[in-house]
């Protein structure tokens, strides 16, 4: 199974911009999907962006409307997201995740890096 720690979250102003990381260990990236979910006080989980390791394809949430953009580094074996112009409603606590690209459900998850956005 792998192991992910977030790093990257903070406090920043409306329009401001934040990269999360999210860095990988305890197993090759090659058959994994590497995801990013997002939770704020009182609402319940919500996909954020996913991308595939091997092939690079992402994928993102209805409400990213091409404000984040998911990528990653093979050689520093951890996946990005960078996120621009910020609003109040992106604050929550940001999660990276991973599943094997053969199975539905996540089942590795990191320790949450909180994003809070000053209006």
């Amino acid at each position: 199974q792998v192991q992910l720690v977030e790093s990257g979250g903070g406090l920043v102003q409306a329009g401001g911009s934040l990269r999360l990381s999210c860095a990988a260990s305890g197993s090759t990236l090659s058959s994994y999907v590497i995801g990013w979910f997002r939770q704020a006080p009182g609402k319940e989980r919500e996909f954020v962006a996913r991308i595939t390791w091997r092939t690079g394809w992402a994928a993102y949430g209805d409400f990213v409307k091409g404000r984040f953009t998911i990528s990653r580094d093979f050689a520093k074996n951890t996946v990005y997201l960078q996120m621009s112009s910020l609003k109040s409603e992106d604050t929550a606590v940001y999660y990276c995740t991973a599943r094997l690209i053969s199975n539905s459900e996540y089942d590795s998850w990191g320790q949450g890096t909180q994003v809070t956005v000053s209006s």
